[in-house]
């Protein structure tokens, strides 16, 4: 695509760059014995509140069955524990081990310092300005999903 318009450019730029960075982080997960679903859980469960598999499942956006899978083999490393939710039998809420938040403090420093080598060098206005077009994009995006459903 040969167009000097940024709008006609921009959602398919910003698709290619957010393939790159799921490759390269999980490049950089896998040699650490990770995998890019593993990482992803260990750094939301790495901001401390304990979640139930509903929750988790939302915050990673995927179906709950794929998350089972994906929390036994958390478990079967060490990395977290499932625990009964009183009054709820079939609920589990999931807590992370002390090796599974040492494993996502190490996880954050791989993010923090792979986000520090894909933003180097570029201006902080610029920065400033693409965190404002994306949070307008956002509420577009909102807007156009609940004229959809009043529809």
């Amino acid at each position: 695509m040969n167009t000097t318009d940024p709008r006609e450019r921009l959602l398919d730029d910003l698709s290619r760059v957010q393939r790159k960075m799921r490759a390269l982080f999980d490049a950089r997960v896998k040699e650490r014995g990770l995998t890019l679903p593993r990482a992803r859980a260990l750094l939301i469960l790495g901001r401390g509140a304990e979640l139930n598999q509903r929750e988790l499942a939302e915050e990673l956006d995927i179906e709950t069955p794929t998350l089972v899978r994906l929390l036994d083999g958390m478990e079967k490393q060490g990395f977290i524990e499932r625990r009964s939710v009183e009054g709820d039998r079939r609920a589990k809420q999931i807590a992370m081990t002390p090796r599974g938040a040492k494993v996502a403090e190490e996880v954050l420093d791989l993010a923090r310092s792979l986000r520090a080598d894909v933003l180097k060098s570029i201006p902080t206005g610029d920065m400033s300005t693409t965190v404002k077009v994306f949070a307008v994009m956002s509420e577009n995006i909102a807007k156009s999903c609940r004229e959809s459903v009043e529809a």
